[in-house]
């Protein structure tokens, strides 16, 4: 026996009600529990579609398809850090590593100011503010994508909000340190700020490559990763 057209929707249902939402993901294992109930049908034709796809659910242990989740989830980190660091890079060359070097050299200036830590952290507040609006907006858009019922694939979901777990935790304890020390930048030997002010200087370019360069790219990418993102997409 084969499994139809429904047979394979209810799968993608099957998925989705057991807290699988992104596409991709959910075709992995589709296919998966596809192959596994034909087998089962090879070895039983009288089992039923819906006792061999739970029989083929149980497989995956008590967590059920929770494992696979995270290690997909585990792999797309890994493939959208190596995107962050691929436009990352094209601030070391000319003409942006003109521009990186008058941000650090900013920093560095800034940084032996009287009471500078009190503009920093304004500055890291406003950072944080902006953070947080647009992973709002983001998780908006998905929410309404969601209500459409329109497929959402686990990068384009990663893009705009999985960032925020990096830049956002570092701006928070970057906030919190200076504040609650007292810390005062202006009394640091001069190499704590040179290399203070190259950290701050590598956080600019990862929160403005992670806001605005990878969204704006976010179509090219998401057909580089899946070849079926658009014909998916223009259905």
């Amino acid at each position: 026996m084969k499994l139809t057209k429904s047979h394979i929707e209810e799968l993608y249902k099957f998925t989705r009600k057991h807290y699988v939402y992104h596409y991709d993901v959910q075709t992995e294992l589709v296919d998966h529990l596809a192959n596994d109930i034909e087998q089962i049908w090879v070895e039983n034709p009288k089992v039923t579609f819906e006792e061999a796809r739970d029989k083929s659910f149980k497989k995956f242990g008590i967590f059920g398809f929770m494992d696979v989740i995270e290690a997909k989830q585990k792999q797309m980190n890994k493939r959208y850090w190596k995107i962050i660091l691929r436009f990352a890079k094209e601030w070391f060359t000319v003409p942006k590593i003109i521009i990186t070097f008058l941000v650090f050299l900013l920093f560095f200036s800034f940084l032996q100011i009287p009471f500078s830590e009190y503009i920093f952290l304004g500055t890291i507040l406003v950072l944080i503010t902006l953070e947080m609006i647009i992973v709002f907006k983001v998780r908006k858009n998905h929410k309404k994508k969601e209500v459409k019922k329109e497929k959402i694939f686990l990068l384009e979901a990663m893009i705009g909000t999985t960032k925020n777990g990096f830049t956002g935790f570092t701006f928070v304890n970057l906030f919190n340190i200076v504040n609650l020390t007292r810390f005062d930048f202006s009394n640091l030997n001069i190499y704590w700020i040179f290399v203070i002010s190259i950290v701050l200087t590598l956080l600019c370019i990862l929160f403005y490559v992670s806001n605005y360069v990878i969204p704006k790219k976010a179509e090219e990418l998401l057909q580089e990763t899946y070849p079926e993102y658009k014909m998916i997409k223009n259905l």
